[in-house]
């Protein structure tokens, strides 16, 4: 496989012609410079609909624009209306905080109960009082060789590790 030549701005264009853009992570508006999946500004990657691999061609109707984390997450599958609806599934709608909800839900997966039903549990209304906790928790924190964000697991790990830290200041352990 070569480079994709297609233009980002003809991708944007032709998408964006055709498509809803409500229940997406991004809108039209910044599609050139926005992930349509997580919705973060980041350099974007031409990713295929149906992969190369599986015979898509390199044409504006068979590319979306996605940061490297996603297009790396991607479903590689021949029907095109997954690439949608797995576009869709993740829409958020503000923009910086998919990889947050990522986070916490794989926090619910982990320890059996959402993140607002522990700070609930704890009578904290306002998430002011666990930014120092959450931000002395990153500093215990480090990325995955050759990648330059945390996972969602890390994230998770950081919420729990505010939790405790929380716990233990006030007198909760548990």
């Amino acid at each position: 496989m070569g480079e994709i030549r297609t233009p980002k701005e003809q991708i944007v264009k032709y998408w964006f012609s055709i498509v809803d853009e409500c229940g997406l992570s991004v809108d039209a508006s910044e599609a050139h410079e926005r992930c349509w999946r997580c919705g973060y500004k980041a350099k974007l990657e031409r990713c295929h609909i149906i992969p190369d691999s599986l015979g898509g061609p390199d044409s504006v109707d068979n590319l979306v624009l996605l940061c490297h984390r996603c297009h790396l997450e991607n479903p590689n599958v021949s029907d095109p209306e997954i690439m949608w609806d797995w576009i869709r599934a993740y829409g958020t709608p503000f923009y910086d905080t998919f990889w947050t909800l990522q986070g916490e839900k794989e926090y619910k997966f982990i320890y059996g109960k959402p993140v607002e039903k522990e700070f609930s549990e704890r009578n904290i209304a306002d998430i002011e009082v666990m930014n120092r906790f959450i931000n002395e928790a990153f500093q215990r924190t480090s990325f995955h060789f050759g990648h330059p964000h945390l996972n969602s697991a890390t994230l998770a790990g950081v919420l729990r590790m505010a939790l405790k830290n929380y716990d233990k200041e006030n007198g909760k352990l548990k």
